[in-house]
């Protein structure tokens, strides 16, 4: 192990119980000896060089191309002790604080999301195999933040109460007409159409989750009350008693926020509600995470609320409410994760050994992150009248109850696995 590595992790690593074994066979045991072991290996000398002097690119690389192995604990347990030491400003490494500095200074760079960027952006992620996503999804195929009301719920359980409190929050009336930008798999305009006699217009840039969103309107027979398009928000001209975003805002790129909302703010009828549930830092501004960007996300982008709110006041939309999910997403990620380990042989049929150890690595980094950075989700409510919602919070958890009792009183038997729930059964 390189002396200058060495001094870093002696730095960084200051409490836990972490193991590196070096290329030349070398081990070196860092911190108090708390916690669960984890023993690392770094097996090549240019993962070890890559590692000490961009530890937020090259770890992850590594350990994709196996070029470093965890041989005791896993990912999740490295990068918990990793997070739990490292302070607010990052590894303490003068060079490493440079070029992270670099990326936070460019960033804007690197968000030049116009139509035809973001549709290449959307296809390097969300046109992967269904058949891959529904390896660890739920069974409605949400591929966002769940909301863990109560201990002990599943990810299906977590995932239709996610769609209950965006209902609830969007103060949906029967017949009504909702975009929802950024459809993903469709799950969630299906809901709405069902729950409430919707009239619902979904946007996705990708054609497989456009081709799968439609065939399941088709087989609950909702495609006169429900439509799926490839298309970009940016090219709609008709107005919505309710716009609905989930999952879609951190593509959109920070200079891209007024387009946004502007154009939100055009859609939305004078007594019309917004829901925009994304994640969100609650640190300062920063760079994207640079393997997430390379790798998993181009383009993508993670904001502070400090540079939503500015965007938000200039586009004449209104700021009804905002929660923030602190938790939810590290739970949701840990159900993917293990979901995603207990089918790895079945995903690497699909790809293969690369692709799954950096699907490994994203999906622990991101639990990560939101266990022990500053990672968080939040939902923003607007409106363009100031009078549109109770004045009040007690609605949304009426409605919450409506739903659920709704939701039993026309629950099917176990026979109900129709069609479109075929198609977003994990494991078959």
């Amino acid at each position: 192990m390189n002396k200058l590595l060495q001094r870093v992790v002696e730095r960084l690593v200051r409490t836990g119980n972490l193991t590196v074994t070096g290329p030349d066979g070398t081990s070196h045991f860092f911190g108090d000896g708390s916690g669960d072991p984890v023993h690392v290996v770094i097996k090549t000398n240019h993962a070890e060089r890559a590692i000490t002097f961009d530890p937020m690119l090259a770890l992850g690389e590594a350990f994709m191309e196996g070029e470093l192995e965890v041989a005791e604990g896993d990912m999740l347990g490295l990068l918990r002790i990793v997070y739990q030491n490292m302070e607010p400003g990052g590894i303490e490494a003068s060079w490493t604080k440079a070029v992270e500095g670099l990326r936070h200074a460019f960033r804007r760079f690197q968000q030049v999301n116009t139509a035809t960027r973001a549709r290449r952006n959307v296809q390097r992620h969300y046109d992967l195999s269904g058949d891959f996503y529904r390896l660890f999804l739920d069974e409605d195929m949400q591929y966002s933040c769940a909301y863990f009301e109560r201990p002990g719920m599943t990810l299906e359980e977590a995932q239709m109460a996610k769609k209950r409190h965006i209902a609830a929050k969007l103060g949906m009336k029967p017949g009504q007409t909702v975009l929802d930008i950024g459809s993903g798999w469709g799950g969630l305009g299906l809901y709405l159409a069902r729950s409430f006699e919707a009239e619902v217009l979904g946007v996705t840039l990708s054609t497989e989750q456009h081709a799968v969103a439609t065939e399941r309107a088709q087989a609950e027979d909702l495609e006169n009350h429900v439509h799926f398009e490839l298309r970009d928000y940016r090219e709609l001209t008709e107005r919505f008693d309710r716009i609905v975003s989930v999952g879609m805002f951190e593509h959109v790129g920070v200079n891209h926020y007024a387009t946004f909302f502007n154009k939100c703010a055009s859609l939305l009828k004078p007594d019309g509600v917004m829901l925009l549930h994304s994640i969100g830092r609650n640190g300062p501004p920063w760079a994207t995470n640079a393997f997430i960007r390379k790798h998993i996300f181009p383009g993508g982008y993670i904001p502070a609320l400090s540079e939503v709110l500015p965007a938000i006041e200039n586009s004449g939309l209104m700021l009804a409410d905002v929660e923030i999910l602190r938790l939810h997403y590290a739970e949701t990620l840990k159900h993917w994760r293990e979901r995603f380990l207990a089918n790895r042989d079945r995903a690497k049929e699909i790809y293969d050994e690369r692709f799954c150890r950096m699907w490994e690595f994203y999906l622990a980094g991101s639990e990560a992150s939101f266990r022990w950075q500053d990672l968080m989700v939040f939902q923003i409510q607007l409106t363009r009248r100031n009078d549109t919602l109770p004045i009040t919070r007690d609605y949304i958890g009426k409605c919450e109850k409506a739903l659920t009792i709704h939701e039993e009183a026309h629950r099917k038997p176990a026979a109900r696995k129709s069609r479109s729930r075929r198609i977003a059964e994990p494991g078959e």
